[in-house]
Order: C-alpha cells, then structure tokens, then sequence
C-alpha cells in the first residue's frame, strides 16, 4: 500500500514539474504573441476567423475576408494566436489533471472541481451564441465553487493551492477571451500577464512543496519575510512591464536611457498614463494615449526597476550569505540579466527577440523566488501540515 502511495506521488510531483515547465512555456509564447502584435490577428473566440485551427486555403481566405472585413486575414500572425490558445487550453488540462489528483480521495470535492469546470466550460457557447448574461453567470458560479474549494480546504498544503492554480488557470481563458473582444484593452492584457505569471508561481510552489522544499535551520527560516517582500515588489513591477507594454509604452523615451527624450524629466501626465478602467467598445490596438501619459508609463517602469533591482540585489546578497549560496547567485545573475534586456530593449528599438528574452526574464526571477519561498518555510510547519493531510486522508 505505502509503496504504491509512493509511486503516486512521485507521478504527481512530476505532473506538476510538467506542468509548471509548460506554463512558462506559455509565458515566453503569449509574450512572443503579443510583441509581434498578433493579439488580435483572430477577431473571434475560441475559433479563429470560425476555423478550430486558422484559413489555410484561398478559399478559406477569401470567406475570412468576407466575415470579418474590418479585420483582415493575415498569415502569418493568425497561426502564432490560436497556437497560443491551443497551449493554453493544454496547460489547462495538465492543471485539471493535478487538481484531480490532489482531490481524488475525496469525492465530494472531486465533484466540486469538475462541477465548476462543468460550469465554466457551458458558459463558452453561450458566449458564441451572444448570450453574455447565461455565459457570465456560469463561469461566476463555476469559479465560486472552485474557489470556495481551495479556500475553505484547511491544512491542504499543496492539495488546496493545486485547485487555486485550476481556478486561476480557467479565469486565465476567460481573459483570453476578453482580450480579443474587447480590443486589447490594457487593463484585461496586463491582468491576462499576471494570471499567466500567478498559475507559473502557483505551479512551481507545488512543485517545490512536493520535492521537500523546506527551510533546514533558523537562517534559512529567517529570509522567509524578506523573500515575501521581494515577491509582492517583483509582482507590481511584472504589472508595471505589461501596462507598460499593454499601452505601446516601451519607446515612449524613444531610444534614450537612462533620460527620456533627452530630458532627466519630460512632460508626463500620470493621470491619463494609470486610469486602468476607459470603457468598452474602443479599440487599444497601437495605443490611444498622447506621448505624455505613455512617458509617464515608462518613467514609472524605469522607477519600479530600480526599486526591484536594488531590493534584489540586497536579497540575493541576503540568502547567500544565510547559506542558500546557489539561490543567491541564480538571482543575482538572473537579475543583472534582467536589467541588461530592459536597457537593450531601449537602446535596440524594442527588438522582439530581446523584448520576449525581457519577459521570460520576469518569469524566471519569479520562479526563483517561489522556490525560496518554498525553501524558506519552517520544517515544523511544513511537517505539521503534511501530518495533518496524511490524517485527513486517511479519514476520507
């Protein structure tokens, strides 16, 4: 019996790693998606031009045209977004598959998640068909029940972030979704980044929890806080870099640094630059803000960069000398990295192969600082919760 709990659980540790290597995966794609400005190269969804891949023949072409005459076919970008989607929709299987698995003991909950996936999954034809009302309040419900499961599943340890990670991953879609009928609206792509970058962080956590990540002594133990901190400023700067993007702020500057269109201080309106909610109906493609709001965008970036780097910078020094000397030079290296692609993507004219390098880099200093926060838990409490789960199991 204990040895084939032990196979069960090294196939689910490996699913998470599977899953976690995927969804950054899907990060540096969404991101490559979005840079080459393909995010709206398929007007519709979750079918492109009413294809279930993209037109391929002429025919096909001509009939897209014809469908969609304000949005005209383009070969070469269309692929690119519904490969992105068919990712998407793959990641969002492994994470089903890792949500059933941690609540396959308990039938109840198993029925829950499936309920609320049930759910969220109806809701989409009833966004096809326009019936925006009936397709809004199955996916409300169908998220309430998953949430529901995974907060009010005490002592869970990794079971219950693993149904939070499904429930984030099936908001994800929905966002998606939004992102191309409502035109790119910053708001709905810088939120579709970070629910990206939350299910990579919720991944690697169960990943990390699941190989025994835990603190050893009472120095590691101490940089529990200080790693938390580094999380919440690295999370506002990832919003930061997608708002940044999200409004084609990225050359506000032009190509100067570390001035900004030859000034230390240009006419900026921060105002204009952050209203984050402008409506529905307007299309965001190319951006609608003047050179002053989107400078204001970029300075606030370039701010957050320093605020994070230097934050960083003491934290990898902090952890190294605590011990976790691997830990502190990947984050110090990875930060350097990073800050080296933000100024390349200045000075270079935002080249997409260094501005995708650029998000990929903020999904990277994530996971390292998941794996340290997963690191530097206290031993006690990861092995009273995992007492408590063993029981609770046992019972069910």
């Amino acid at each position: 019996m204990r040895n084939s709990e032990n196979m069960m659980m090294r196939s689910v540790r490996a699913l998470a790693w599977l899953a976690c290597a995927f969804a950054f995966c899907v990060i540096v794609f969404g991101a490559f998606v979005r840079l080459s400005n393909a995010g709206l190269s398929c007007p519709d969804w979750p079918t492109c031009y009413g294809h279930v891949t993209w037109p391929q023949r002429p025919h096909a072409i001509a009939q897209a045209d014809a469908a969609f005459p304000d949005r005209p076919y383009e070969t070469a970008k269309a692929w690119r977004e519904q490969t992105h989607r068919f990712l998407a929709g793959t990641l969002g299987v492994l994470v089903l598959a890792l949500s059933l698995s941690a609540t396959w003991r308990n039938r109840a909950r198993t029925a829950i998640v499936i309920a609320g996936i049930a759910l969220i999954a109806i809701g989409i034809p009833f966004y096809i068909a326009k019936s925006y009302a009936a397709s809004a309040a199955c996916a409300a419900l169908g998220e309430a029940l998953l949430l529901a499961c995974a907060i009010f599943w005490r002592d869970a340890g990794w079971r219950r972030i693993a149904v939070l990670a499904l429930a984030v991953v099936a908001f994800q879609a929905l966002l998606g979704m939004w992102t191309v009928t409502w035109l790119l609206k910053p708001i709905v792509v810088s939120g579709h980044l970070l629910g990206g970058m939350t299910t990579f962080a919720l991944l690697a956590w169960i990943a990390w929890n699941l190989s025994g990540a835990c603190a050893r002594d009472a120095r590691e133990a101490s940089l529990f806080t200080a790693v938390l901190v580094g999380l919440v400023l690295l999370v506002c700067q990832i919003f930061l870099g997608g708002w940044t993007s999200s409004n084609y702020a990225a050359l506000a500057c032009g190509t100067d640094f570390p001035k900004c269109l030859g000034q230390w201080w240009p006419p900026v309106d921060f105002h204009q630059g952050f209203i984050l909610w402008r409506g529905i109906g307007v299309n965001f493609e190319g951006g609608i803000l003047d050179a002053a709001a989107r400078s204001a965008i970029q300075i606030a970036h370039r701010f957050g960069a320093f605020v994070v780097f230097v934050y960083l910078a003491w934290l990898a020094h902090r952890v190294a000398r605590a011990g976790l000397r691997g830990f502190g030079i990947t984050l110090g290296v990875l930060l350097l990295a990073q800050v080296a692609l933000g100024i390349g993507n200045v000075k270079l004219g935002l080249p997409l192969p260094v501005a995708v390098a650029h998000n990929g880099g903020a999904a990277l200093l994530l996971f390292v600082i998941v794996a340290l926060i997963a690191r530097t838990q206290e031993r006690e409490r990861s092995a009273v919760k995992s007492e408590r789960e063993n029981v609770a199991d046992a019972i069910l």
